[in-house]
């Protein structure tokens, strides 16, 4: 069931699953349409942290000012999670959610008690930021067939491409145009970002995933995080694109078992 948390003018939706004691809260990368509507979807990917823990999957905010920033993004998620009583959490941030998970432990570390981050940067160079470009000229033209096949190449392996291409070409057609708006404002953000000088800043164990076939996302990315962060650091290899989190088999038991350390 999707669950608002309206408070001082913030309006977000998110939804929850599993009954452990403890909290993994899940941040989510950039997509056309809300990942809300992939609420069954996400539940039963990530089903093997069902009975140890509660499973928070945060959207953005509705009604986005158009300067919407990453550290904006941190800065409701952390409202939220506070009204919510959520401290300590386990949370894991993909693409954007990596970035905006950056910011959660660096200025909110009471609610981080471990961090992984996937396919992620601290940083956006030229190089990524003419990537993003690409996206928002075509969301801007409304050109959902190149946005979508951009989206695609980008974000996936050949494999995952090989054997899902039809389906993967069509998952934007039925995008609004305040989905099309809200993408806009969340590609953005991504141009401009860098808080590699702030990494100092977290402080709470840290895993950082990468594959070496990201091409968004390049796995110096990762590397750059980890080595700043004296963390530990997993790559999967070229056959995983982007989307690496949702392509490898044992993606999910790796962040469980990172999270389930004492140490």
């Amino acid at each position: 069931m999707i669950e608002t948390v309206a408070l001082n003018g913030l309006e977000m939706e998110y939804f929850r699953f599993g009954t452990g004691e403890k909290t993994f809260v899940i941040l989510p990368g950039v997509s056309v349409k809300s990942v809300m509507r992939s609420a069954a979807a996400i539940r039963k990917a990530y089903s093997v942290f069902e009975r140890e823990y509660t499973v928070y999957v945060f959207d953005r905010r509705k009604n986005m000012p158009t300067d919407y920033t990453v550290a904006q993004m941190a800065r409701d998620t952390a409202a939220v999670m506070t009204r919510l009583q959520l401290t300590q959490a386990d949370v894991f941030g993909a693409s954007q959610g990596g970035m905006i998970a950056m910011c959660l432990a660096i200025a909110y570390p009471r609610l981080v008690r471990r961090l992984a981050l996937g396919s992620t940067a601290a940083r956006a160079d030229e190089a990524i930021a003419a990537g993003v470009d690409r996206w928002i000229s075509s969301a801007q033209k409304k050109d959902m067939t190149a946005l979508t096949a951009d989206f695609v190449d980008d974000l996936y392996s050949k494999n995952t491409i090989g054997r899902f291409k039809d389906l993967l070409l069509h998952m934007n057609d039925d995008a609004t145009d305040t989905d099309i708006e809200r993408f806009i404002i969340q590609a953005q953000a991504i141009n401009g970002f860098d808080v590699f000088s702030e990494l100092d800043g977290i402080t709470c164990p840290t895993l950082v995933i990468g594959s070496q076939g990201d091409k968004l996302l390049p796995p110096a990315c990762s590397r750059e995080i980890a080595e700043k962060l004296g963390c530990e650091l997993y790559l999967y290899g070229e056959e995983y694109g982007h989307c690496v989190f949702d392509e490898a088999p044992d993606y999910k038991q790796r962040l469980l078992d990172f999270f389930s350390r004492d140490a």
